[in-house]
């Protein structure tokens, strides 16, 4: 790799962290026991990395579209206790740069083997969230000898693994769902607020740090409006033209959130309709991940698939006690 594109080795402190998040509450820091660095992947590219540290084998965590590492900020520590943990956030989103590709989806996945590269991370296992599966595979079947092993977080759909037998994950988004009220002005006062609405609508709670990755402030910490990330063209390429993986060559934990959690605001929706709709969408989106879930279950038997009842997409947030717990009995028996 070229020099210019070697690691930059400095860690952020307090005042550069307070740069980058300049429209955010002044009296806000994040507290995740987490350093940060930049790694360059290409000329004028630089992602953010996220490092847990830890004792063990490497782990390195790829969050689902939209969204960055500091997801995983409560749940990335208690990996730690056991292995050393990374975070990186794709091109495009959070403080990560950007530049455009004619190959978005190589883009991505040469990014992962980037960082990998750049950190001298041996044989890490991949943990992926969502869309962040598409990564997962990309890197598993171009390179199987630099990893060790895949965790995908409801991150096993078309876009991750596509035989023609399993559910296509264009249809599923395609799903008609009610949609949740907009966040009111209260629910805009502060990061804190907009928390307790969206653990209201969706059941689960962002890290905080997520929430100020993902919304701009004013100086006095009242949430203004959603960023407007530069990679959402190229997350968006993952479904607009995606790979087929047909294949999943190496040991892989499987975890689907079937049926999916609809959320408090639909449990406690006193509008029939409402639920109606909610309930029909739910029959039809369980339906379609069964299908997917059959079609790695017998196309990849060396995969271990798991299946968590109601829980929420965010399953690593709604279930961790079970996302932990398959996760250390995975990685104990890998090589």
């Amino acid at each position: 790799m070229p020099q210019q594109f070697r690691l930059l080795s400095f860690v952020l402190g307090a005042s550069i962290m307070a740069q980058l998040h300049a429209q955010s509450s002044r009296q806000w820091m994040d507290t995740s026991a987490h350093s940060l660095r930049f790694v360059g992947v290409e000329k004028s590219v630089q992602l953010e990395v996220l490092d847990w540290a830890g004792p063990g084998r490497p782990m390195i965590l790829l969050a689902g579209g939209g969204l960055t590492a500091h997801v995983f900020d409560d749940l990335a520590p208690k990996l730690a206790t056991i292995w050393h943990v990374y975070g990186i956030t794709r091109r495009g989103f959070g403080a990560s740069g950007y530049s455009a590709s004619d190959n978005p989806v190589d883009r991505l996945g040469d990014d992962i083997v980037a960082v990998i590269g750049a950190l001298k991370i041996n044989k890490p296992v991949l943990v992926g969230h969502s869309i962040a599966g598409a990564e997962l595979s990309w890197v598993a079947n171009r390179h199987p000898d630099m990893i060790s092993g895949l965790v995908y977080l409801d991150a096993a759909y078309s876009y991750a693994f596509d035989n023609g037998k399993g559910a296509d994950a264009r249809e599923m988004q395609s799903l008609s769902r009610p949609q949740p009220p907009p966040p009111e002005p209260r629910d805009l006062a502060s990061f804190s607020a907009l928390g307790k609405y969206d653990e209201g609508v969706n059941g689960v709670r962002l890290p905080e740090a997520e929430l100020h990755q993902e919304w701009e402030s004013d100086a006095n910490g009242r949430v203004i409006k959603q960023r407007d990330p530069t990679g959402g063209a190229t997350v968006g390429a993952v479904f607009t033209a995606p790979r087929k993986y047909a294949n999943i060559p190496v040991p892989a934990l499987v975890i689907f959130a079937n049926p999916h959690s609809q959320g408090t605001w639909i449990e406690r929706n006193a509008d029939a309709s409402v639920r109606a709709s909610a309930n029909a969408y739910s029959v039809a989106l369980a339906a379609l991940t069964a299908k997917q879930e059959k079609a790695v279950k017998d196309a990849v038997p060396t995969a271990h698939v798991i299946e968590l009842p109601n829980a929420n997409h965010f399953v690593f947030l709604s279930n961790e006690a079970d996302v932990l717990r398959e996760i250390r009995a995975f990685v104990a028996g890998l090589q």
